[in-house]
């Protein structure tokens, strides 16, 4: 089975997740379905309902992120020693060719895209056009508004 680049980051925060999912939301959910059991009749017991619903998402998140960190590889940029090319896990500072406006982005796995925070997934257009290039290197991305040219400004691996 193929590995899935993961930030150390990343992983951290499926881990926490994984941990409040296991010691605060599983039992707290388990008590849910035994307060409504009490209650008598299972037919018609809407917070009975409720809360076996509530654990198959539980039950399905925990199993979900399991073999996100199974099938994962960790990579911890820091580690590798400072140089001029793009790679997983990497900060990239790119300056638009045509308007000079500069932009940041830290290359991270799908899971843990947000664009909001600047963080792109390593399939995005933009970080495949990055992955591999140097600084000083000239990158053309595809956008929905048509090709927009990039020089790489800045590589670190924080």
């Amino acid at each position: 089975m193929n590995k899935f680049p993961m930030t150390v980051a990343g992983a951290e925060k499926l881990r926490e997740e994984l941990d409040d999912l296991k010691k605060v939301q599983r039992p707290r959910i388990v008590q849910a379905i035994a307060e409504a059991r009490e209650h008598g009749d299972l037919k018609e017991n809407a917070e009975y309902h409720a809360a076996r619903e509530q654990q198959g998402f539980c039950e399905g998140r925990i199993q979900e992120i399991e073999g996100k960190l199974s099938n994962a590889q960790i990579i911890d940029v820091t580690t590798i020693p400072e140089g001029e090319k793009v790679i997983f896990g990497s900060t990239v500072m790119i300056i638009n060719v045509d308007t000079d406006e500069e932009v940041t982005y830290k290359i991270v796995g799908d899971d843990e895209a947000d664009v909001k925070n600047n963080m792109i997934s390593v399939s995005s257009p933009i970080a495949r056009a990055l992955i591999g290039k140097s600084i000083g290197d000239e990158v053309a991305v595809t956008t929905p508004g048509g090709e927009v040219a990039y020089e790489i400004d800045d590589v670190k691996y924080v």
